[in-house]
């Protein structure tokens, strides 16, 4: 039931019908009084609230902003780098919330409290102050007539007739008096409609334009964001592969701790003896050799010891290689063959030991006799025999290049093959790598380049300035790779997939330190580079003013302390279902460089340590709850290292691999629903971006393999099947 209206008419019976009336109005109104005081403490502490929220999330903020991230190396990625400068981003976001918070605060006290302390102040009060006056001439009315009513009839005529003149001046002071009060009371019952809510209406709209502005800064930074996120995994599986091979190194250091003793990158000193030839007869003399390797330097001084200590003359000569010597083309122990720059001739030395003459080969960057011996006709036939086996019968199959072939199958084919094939097939046991060990360094520097141009531009250069017969194998690889990247929807493949598989193969560094496992992303960059401009690099010649000629090109590449804005990689991870040997039949790849330790264990830059959390997956390729392939244990203990080639096996040389590619898709129902487990970035038009908990409407198996079809925000598009589990 609402109030009972006051009529005005009734203000002048003064009945009490009427009083009761107006004093159900009188407690209403002091009900909306102390409502309307505590409404403005309690709005007042929200604001202060609000406020202290504010000041630490700005602080929070100011954390955040100061904190800069180190990383390890002279370098970072480009998903380093994102990540370095995600903590200025998430400060850069919260100001800007706090900002507005700021701006709604401020607005608050202007939109709300005044407005309501106004009206108590105004209006409340004011009927307050006629209520006073209104009891005020109430009682004095009542005082009047009563003594005009105890009156004697006996009075003069004119005394009775000036006290009723005057009760009826004070009745209509009382009834002016009383009309005022109930136009008071009524007033402030009508404008309590809306001079009390529209404040409440005008605060709650502020809050709407604050979550608004959180909301629109949220659509802004989702992009971030999901760069952010596919960084985030990318690093984090960086980090297992290279978790595994420092783990790896640490357990040959223990093992073997006198075959890691590190060589100084400046000088090499110590005896060797010099074979010099007289009269048909060779003698060995005794030196004390020095080498530095910035200027390539070698000085040799005689040492006689008979000349009592005395040192003898000193000869000196640049370096132009150095070879280790076979046991079988010399009598002595511990040689190695050295070309000078300006003498001619080989200088045939010898060390103190196995251990001595490696020091002295590292320092000089020294490489083996066959370092080229398998870049013959034959070695390149071959190759082109594996490429054409892999690019008409299984440039399709998910995991080409990844799926490590079973150990003793390899080894049996290995045993059937000819010579020749035996040899190129455990390229990776040779010390040189396909790029050289004279431009590994070249070529990680070229990576680290903050200009992609500039990377490229370098690339090209050092390319061609590898031996005739390297270039041209690499350019045969790069040329198929290219290929196989091309069917990666089919083969899950992706340029960046297949430089973490070759990039520690073709650019494998001289010395096994922590420092060159770091920069294997490197090596990983310069294998991608390779696969995408591979037509520009091998078929034309660098100009001449690329590479070290343009010295604003070559600038390194910045930290992420820079003022350069973060930069993502636009590479979505790739996951993908690793089928096992019995899905695959008889029909298996054996196109990484790893080694196949005994008991089928991995010991390559992309295994995960068998302590791993995550060791059921390769860290990058493959969904945790993926079942991986199992080798057969060998009997030998030593590892075996497998070249990039396709192995088919002879007992089943017609499986059909396009019936096990259809065998993988995912024959879900039309119409469900499923939530993304990690995020992705599309790389063409046909596909979605999402992040990971994105949940996907009317999901259903698709044309290509290894791909679902679903709905986001009303655009249908293609999904990873390993990226999603179904709800």
């Amino acid at each position: 039931m609402g109030l009972p209206a006051l009529e005005f008419s009734d203000c002048y019976l003064d009945s009490p019908q009427f009083r009761e009336r107006l004093k159900s109005h009188e407690l209403e109104l002091d009900k909306t009084n102390k409502f309307i005081k505590e409404l403005i403490k309690d709005g007042k502490a929200l604001i202060q609230a609000l406020k202290c929220l504010s000041t630490a999330k700005r602080k929070f903020a100011d954390s955040l902003n100061e904190f800069k991230f180190q990383c390890i190396g002279d370098a970072e990625t480009d998903d380093e780098m994102c990540i370095a400068k995600s903590l200025q981003e998430f400060a850069a976001v919260l100001q800007n919330l706090e900002d507005e918070r700021t701006r709604m605060i401020e607005n608050a006290n202007d939109v709300l409290i005044m407005p309501l302390e106004r009206f108590r102040k105004e209006q409340i009060s004011a009927a307050k102050e006629a209520k006073k006056k209104y009891d005020k001439e109430t009682e004095k009315y009542c005082a009047v007539l009563e003594k005009n009513l105890s009156l004697s009839a006996r009075k003069k005529e004119s005394h009775l007739h000036e006290a009723d003149n005057q009760v009826d001046n004070v009745r209509q002071h009382f009834y002016e008096v009383s009309l005022e009060y109930v136009f008071k009371v009524q007033e402030v019952q009508e404008r309590k409609m809306f001079d009390f809510v529209e404040p409440l209406l005008a605060f709650l709209q502020g809050l709407f334009t604050y979550y608004h502005h959180g909301y629109e800064l949220a659509k802004d930074f989702n992009h971030f964001k999901t760069d952010l996120t596919i960084s985030i995994q990318n690093t984090r599986n960086r980090f297992e592969s290279t978790r595994s091979e420092v783990e790896s190194l640490m357990r040959k250091m223990k093992e073997n701790p006198h075959d890691h003793k590190s060589v100084s990158q400046h000088t090499m000193e110590g005896y060797l003896y010099v074979q010099e030839k007289r009269s048909f007869v060779s003698t060995w003399v005794k030196y004390y050799c020095t080498y530095h390797r910035e200027p390539k330097r070698v000085t040799m001084v005689l040492f006689d010891p008979k000349s009592g200590g005395k040192m003898g003359e000193e000869e000196s000569f640049g370096l132009k290689s150095c070879t280790r010597r076979k046991t079988d083309s010399i009598e002595k122990r511990f040689c190695f063959d050295v070309e000078a720059v300006d003498r001619p001739g080989v200088i045939t030395m010898q060390a103190l030991s196995e251990e001595d003459r490696r020091l002295w080969m590292e320092a000089m960057d020294g490489r083996e006799p066959v370092g080229l011996a398998q870049l013959d006709v034959t070695g390149f036939n071959v190759m082109k025999k594996f490429i054409y086996a892999v690019d008409t019968r299984g440039i399709n199959e998910q995991g080409l290049y990844r799926i490590v072939g079973v150990n003793s199958r390899v080894q049996k084919l290995l045993s059937l093959s000819p010579p020749d094939f035996s040899v190129f097939c455990v390229r990776r046991m040779l010390p040189a790598p396909l790029m050289t060990y004279q431009y590994q360094r070249s070529f990680i520097k070229a990576a680290k380049l903050d200009n992609p141009e500039a990377r490229v531009t370098e690339i090209h250069a050092l390319v061609h300035r590898l031996p005739e017969k390297n270039r041209q194998m690499l350019e045969l690889m790069m040329k198929h790779l290219a290929n196989v990247a091309s069917h990666h929807h089919q083969n899950l493949m992706t340029v960046a997939n297949l430089g973490v598989v070759f990039g520690p193969t073709l650019l494998r560094p001289q010395e096994e330190t922590v420092a060159a496992i770091m920069d294997i992303k490197f090596q990983n960059i310069v294998v991608e580079i390779l696969i995408e401009h591979h037509e520009k690099i091998f078929r034309n010649a660098p100009s001449s003013a690329g590479g070290s000629a343009n010295p604003q090109l070559n600038m390194s590449r910045r930290k992420s302390t820079d003022s350069k804005g973060p930069s993502c990689s636009e590479r979505p991870l790739t996951l993908f279902h690793t089928p096992t040997h019995s899905q695959k039949g008889d029909l298996f790849l054996a196109f990484s460089f790893r080694s196949v330790m005994p008991h089928g264990r991995l010991s390559d830059a992309t295994s995960p340590s068998p302590t791993s959390p995550r060791s059921p997956s390769w860290p990058m390729f493959s969904a945790p709850s993926s079942p991986q392939p199992t080798s057969s244990a060998s009997s030998d203990s030593s590892p075996v290292r497998l070249v990039h080639v396709v192995c088919v096996s002879a007992v089943d040389v017609n499986c059909n691999t396009s019936n096990f590619s259809n065998s993988l898709r995912v024959r879900s129902i039309a119409g469900r629903k499923a939530r993304a487990l990690y995020a992705c970035k599309a790389e063409h038009d046909s596909e979605l971006s999402f992040i990971a908990g994105t949940i996907f409407d009317n999901v259903h198996a698709s044309r290509e393999p290894g791909w679902l079809e679903g709905t986001l925000d009303g655009r249908t598009g293609l999904i990873p099947e390993n990226y999603v589990e179904f709800l």
